[in-house]
């Protein structure tokens, strides 16, 4: 069955953790009549929230992966995913928001604006995904939604407008005033299934008024039919919802709506907005790229009529197989289609189609432009593009960060090794920050990811999924080196075994590149070096720094420049030319003076002001930087830059220093050269040696 375009929104659930995403889309199914019980994320009738259908997610309270479901709510159509407020599984929320038109930003009527909500900010910032706020926990004590509302504006830059007033807070929160019909609605029942709408009370009417003006002002730059209706006092809901649904698909307006969802309080008004506010697939603007014509930027269109265009955003293995997740972004996917996969030109056959609700699906048998749906019995990796037969068209990847944690991981025996090989291959298949390599000094195997607890799952994972017990060493940092200063070459490779030899000499220098990882000039005049080896050369600088001289990891922010040189007309060939380089790269890579770098993690601790003191010292004995500190309604939260390797164990510090009151997240910042002592523990523990004992 063919869905109007216009009633389909594909949303998002974003927020820091613990915010009450999960809550909140177990709410939204029942009152779509999704689920018919209520289940919470750590329940007491030991079932667990619909969307966390892992049974690890169900035992630790938390979103591991992004889940997909659809509801149908006031005849639209509405795809959701729940994604993980936890940063180790920031990739969740990025691959969600690559395929997204719109968003739900949650956020604690208490705490505010949080670290995690300014990581999600910006990743919807990044990705163009205009969003509407929702400020949960109005029954908390210390709950102030107004003061969320003016957070949103100082915090994170956005233009938040209320649509609602609470009526009453904390542990007094009834319902909510809505400011676009100017109604109180209280929600009642065993589950606030029922929604009653009356006059609003009168004690509350010139707060409403006030609030509604406010509220009119702010939409009516975004329309001008409002804004002359507002001057005659006629302004009507319909022109209210369309100047509002204007501002924020431009992305210059966040109206804000609150509620609790755990007291089942103030959802249905939210799904309203969705209908009346947030996009559609055809009012958002999306772009491919014509690999056959120079990556020229094309337009899709919604059309469903036109050549199929759909974007791989995730993969999960299950029980029958690798289901794959598509948003269908032009045309229609069919059982029996073929489609081409552009990343390898392989024509692949549509078979079981499907649309999912969590861990459970439903056959269907098309899914139209605008659609997200799953398919099975394909084989290929998160980022791919399929088209049908016209032109060969990609969409653009996703942002993936890089990982900054290393664990060597052992299999306990024969089997186990089979297993863990399984289990690795889909892992690494299925999520794009996860990494797996080989140390070839101690042959072991290392898997890299984005934190403790993110490699501590899939280490649970493979036990549990795929029985293969393994045995884990000590977490590794993954430093980097980078060199500090010019270092000049001139070296010549002359090697004769009888018949023709080896001979190139190369001259020039290399030195620090602060925009990138690695460039390389070539300043050789003359043909001194025959153009035929030059691309030899770059290969040869750049072999060297994949293991570094100083600790054997990676060099970074390195410029290669070659100037002059040699060649023989018989002995000079590709391999001699790779040879010198990446001799003349060890040779002069000491006179550069390489430092260490390590990865610095931007830390966030929020907890009770009253412990603002015991925060500060816990990031100060780690050799933490701080950044700065803010104290909202009794919280504090102190931000600071901290090396990656102080990180170990500091959750169990902070417990014992907040008396478990405070809690903390973490993100990738940036790499900084490290101290002197560390570095000289570094050199031993690594079996390099330092600077001085060079020179």
């Amino acid at each position: 069955m063919s869905i109007d375009i216009q009633r389909i929104r594909n949303i998002g659930i974003s927020a820091h953790i613990d915010s009450g995403k999960t809550t909140l889309t177990e709410r939204i199914l029942f009152y779509t009549q999704k689920i018919h019980a209520i289940h919470d994320v750590r329940g007491k009738d030991g079932v667990g929230a619909t969307m966390d259908h892992m049974e690890l997610e169900r035992e630790r309270g938390i979103t591991i992966t992004s889940a997909s479901t659809y509801v149908e709510w006031k005849g639209h159509h509405i795809n959701i995913i729940d994604t993980p407020g936890h940063v180790d599984f920031t990739i969740e929320v990025e691959r969600a928001l690559r395929v997204l038109d719109g968003a739900i930003l949650v956020l604690c009527a208490v705490a505010g604006v949080q670290s995690q909500s300014i990581t999600v900010d910006r990743q919807m910032k990044r990705y163009k995904v205009p969003r509407i706020a929702f400020v949960n926990k109005c029954d908390r004590t210390g709950a102030n939604p107004q003061r969320v509302a003016t957070s949103l504006r100082d915090k994170l830059g956005l233009n938040s407008v209320l649509l609602q007033l609470p009526i009453g807070l904390e542990e007094k929160f009834e319902g909510v005033i809505d400011l676009i019909e100017m109604k109180a609605l209280y929600f009642r029942g065993e589950a606030g299934e029922q929604v009653e709408v009356t006059d609003i009370p009168a004690g509350m009417l010139a707060d409403a008024e006030d609030a509604r003006a406010e509220m009119i002002d702010a939409a009516s730059m975004f329309s001008d039919e409002l804004m002359e209706a507002a001057l005659e006092d006629q302004a009507t809901p319909e022109l209210i919802y369309d100047a509002i649904r204007k501002g924020v698909i431009d992305l210059e307006l966040v109206p804000v709506l609150m509620g609790s969802a755990y007291k089942n309080k103030g959802i249905q008004p939210l799904m309203d907005a969705v209908n009346h506010i947030l996009p559609c697939p055809t009012d958002i603007p999306i772009e491919a790229v014509d690999l056959d014509d120079d990556n020229t930027a094309v337009v899709l269109d919604s059309d469903p009529t036109k050549q199929i265009v759909a974007y791989v955003f995730k993969l999960d293995e299950g029980r029958y197989g690798q289901l794959t997740f598509l948003r269908v972004y032009q045309g229609a996917l069919s059982k029996g289609d073929t489609v081409i996969q552009t990343r390898t030109g392989k024509k692949i056959k549509i078979g079981r189609l499907v649309r999912m609700h969590a861990d459970k699906m439903e056959d269907i048998g098309s899914g139209d432009a605008g659609d997200i749906v799953g398919l099975f019995g394909i084989d290929c990796h998160t980022g791919d593009t399929f088209v049908g037969p016209g032109p060969r068209l990609a969409m653009t990847s996703m942002y993936v960060p890089e990982p900054v944690i290393s664990l060597s991981v052992t299999p306990i025996d024969t089997k186990a090794q089979a297993n863990m090989g399984k289990a690795l291959s889909r892992f690494t298949k299925e999520d794009p920050t996860f990494r797996v390599g080989l140390d070839q000094d101690s042959g072991e195997t290392i898997i890299s990811g984005m934190g403790e607890l993110h490699l501590e799952v899939y280490v649970e994972r493979m036990r549990r999924e795929y029985s293969a017990e393994v045995e884990t060493g000590a977490p590794q940092v993954a430093y980097r080196e980078a060199v500090s200063r010019r270092a000049d070459f001139d070296y010549t490779h002359k090697k004769q075994t009888g018949g023709s030899g080896q001979y190139a000499r190369v001259i020039g220098y290399i030195e620090p590149y602060e925009e990138g990882e690695y460039e390389f000039v070539n300043k050789v005049r003359g043909g001194s070096i025959p153009t035929e080896f030059i691309s030899a050369c770059e290969k040869g600088f750049k072999a060297p720094m994949q293991k570094g001289g100083l600790i054997g990891f990676p060099v970074v922010g390195l410029r290669a420049v070659l100037e002059d040189g040699n060649s023989h007309a018989v002995d000079s060939s590709d391999m001699a030319f790779q040879t010198a380089c990446r001799a003349a790269h060890r040779e002069t890579y000491r006179r550069a003076k390489p430092r260490i770098l390590e990865p610095l993690m931007r830390v966030s601790v929020e907890g009770p002001g009253e412990f603002q003191g015991a925060i500060y010292r816990s990031l100060m004995q780690r050799r933490g930087v701080i950044a700065g500190s803010t104290e909202d309604g009794g919280f504090t939260r102190v931000d600071g830059d901290v090396p990656l390797a102080e990180m170990f164990g500091y959750s169990t510090v902070l417990r014992s220093a907040t008396q478990g009151k405070a809690e903390f997240t973490m993100e990738f910042a940036r790499y900084a050269p490290v101290p002197r002592e560390v570095s000289d523990e570094l050199l031993k523990e690594y079996g390099g040696k330092s600077d001085e004992e060079d020179e």
